[in-house]
């Protein structure tokens, strides 16, 4: 059902009313300066982050294509910023000085459909009034699995909607109303690094996404603790013998919380010497992703990195239904059909799937492989330039 004007403006938070101001101010500046900068590539994450395809993408313009003037968006005094700045040149976040690179670019690229300088505001004018028709490319975050009607046409307005697997791209290319050409099957920019890395054999990965009724729900720490969500995982933390495997199969493992439940961070607790929680701001994620010789996961679209690198994963899965209804509506990917490991629902079937996993060497099994390699024909590094290649074709350029 589509949502009414004034639906969509009850998005703009009291915070926002600033960047109208800074949006007005910087629509002069921005038209003087596009004159100057006429190809600029601005590109961004979270205000604060510089680990995903959209960095990945700014390595490779940076390293290998020095011709594109390409700009990164962070937030001053991120710890990311030294590492980006060490790539080339910057504009602080959600700024003034955003605002006109951010209306004078000729194309906004990010791997957050968010990443603008003040998401309500841009949504307002690009979509919302369809006032603002820069050209927008979505890099994403995850490999999309799911029907996700904020990214339908009608609710993003994307010029470049890049894809990573071949079922993604079949069903985004066909389902979320985009015009011919605008869904491309690049590969994804960070993926090239995942190629040569070599985990360590002694490392698994717990890592869960987060839930969207939570956010709305849960007030305080003693609702979050009541919730489903956290017994579950807070089981498995607490479970013997997931501490007695670790133990004598010599393995460690890092339990990761969640950005969109950052607030509950603490509620999670580790009584285990081999197992320790790590915030999402304390640990690179992508390396994590590299290191881990196996995942433990729900429905993270970090099972896909995992199944691109060829590595086991272990899915516990003991609220489906419940995801289903409040989270995410399905879309083509059947866990049963077409994951890339075995499905839990309690803690001492994906104890025992674990088990398993480490027992065969931390190795993906041959069914798993095959269907690893039917999802990824690009396995390759070339995504970068398949994606910056997508873009020149997309605003123009030969």
């Amino acid at each position: 059902m589509k949502e009414s004007l004034f639906q969509k403006l009850r998005r703009i938070r009291p915070g926002d009313i600033g960047h109208f101001f800074l949006f007005l101010l910087a629509l002069l500046p921005a038209a003087i300066y596009r004159r100057r900068r006429k190809h600029l590539w601005l590109l961004c994450e979270y205000a604060a982050e510089a680990q995903d395809n959209a960095f990945a993408l700014f390595r490779y313009l940076r390293k290998d294509r020095p011709d594109i003037d390409a700009v990164y968006a962070i937030k001053k005094g991120a710890p990311a910023e030294g590492a980006v700045k060490a790539l080339g040149p910057v504009v602080p976040f959600g700024t003034l000085r955003h605002w006109v690179y951010y209306l004078a670019a000729e194309v906004n690229i990010s791997s957050q459909k968010g990443g603008k300088p003040n998401a309500a505001v841009c949504y307002l004018f690009e979509v919302t009034l369809g006032w603002l028709k820069n050209k927008r490319v979505f890099l994403q975050h995850g490999v999309t699995k799911d029907d996700l009607p904020f990214l339908h046409a009608e609710n993003a307005k994307l010029s470049l909607f890049c894809c990573a697997a071949k079922p993604e791209y079949e069903f985004i290319r066909d389902t979320f109303g985009y015009a011919p050409g605008v869904v491309r099957y690049t590969g994804f920019c960070r993926f090239d690094a995942l190629l040569d890395a070599t985990p360590d054999p002694d490392l698994v990965l717990i890592l869960p996404t987060w839930r969207m009724w939570l956010e709305r729900g849960c007030k305080t720490d003693a609702a979050f603790r009541e919730s489903e969500y956290y017994r579950g995982w807070q089981a498995l933390l607490d479970d013997p013998a997931l501490d007695a495997l670790l133990t004598r199969t010599g393995r460690r493992a890092i339990f990761c919380v969640h950005r969109n439940v950052s607030q509950f961070e603490t509620c999670f607790v580790s009584r285990s010497e081999r197992i320790a929680v790590k915030q999402w701001g304390e640990v690179s994620v992508p390396q994590l992703i590299r290191d881990a010789a196996v995942l433990v996961t729900d429905f993270s679209s970090v099972f896909m990195d995992f199944a691109f690198m060829k590595k086991p994963v272990v899915y516990y899965q003991f609220d489906r239904e419940t995801y289903r209804k409040g989270h995410l509506p399905t879309g083509y990917f059947d866990y049963e059909r077409d994951g890339f490991g075995p499905i839990a629902e309690t803690v001492s079937d994906t104890i025992d799937a674990l088990g398993g996993v480490i027992e065969n060497g931390c190795r993906m099994t041959a069914d798993y492989e095959e269907r690893a390699d039917r999802f990824f024909t690009l396995r390759d590094s070339q995504s970068a330039a398949r994606t910056t290649e997508a873009i020149t074709e997309m605003i123009g350029k030969r």
